[in-house]
């Protein structure tokens, strides 16, 4: 439904404030601090892992690393300025919506 925050929406929204209050011993900050380069290579890692569990045919497993891979691709789209949401706009713009 519109104007409600689905789950992506509140991950952008924690990472957001991950990112403005510092908390010590916050990985997204460690990911900040380290830099968009690293985070980078992290989203790859996580995408290889991905894809590596969808091709053993383990499902949990393919779960945990699918929201690995979403959780470290919103941390680099705020790194890189841009949002989740903005991702979510392009999809429904593709779907004719």
């Amino acid at each position: 439904m519109p104007g409600e925050e689905g789950v992506l929406e509140r991950l952008d929204r924690i990472v957001v404030e991950r990112l403005e209050r510092r908390p010590p011993g916050s990985y997204t900050v460690e990911l900040a601090e380290r830099g968009l380069p690293y985070a980078a290579r992290k989203l790859g890692e996580e995408a290889v892992e991905t894809m590596v569990e969808a091709l053993s045919g383990k499902g949990d497993a393919l779960v945990r690393e699918a929201a690995d891979l979403l959780y470290h691709l919103v941390v680099l789209l705020r790194l890189g300025g841009r949002s989740i949401g903005e991702v979510l706009e392009e999809l429904e713009r593709r779907m004719g919506r």
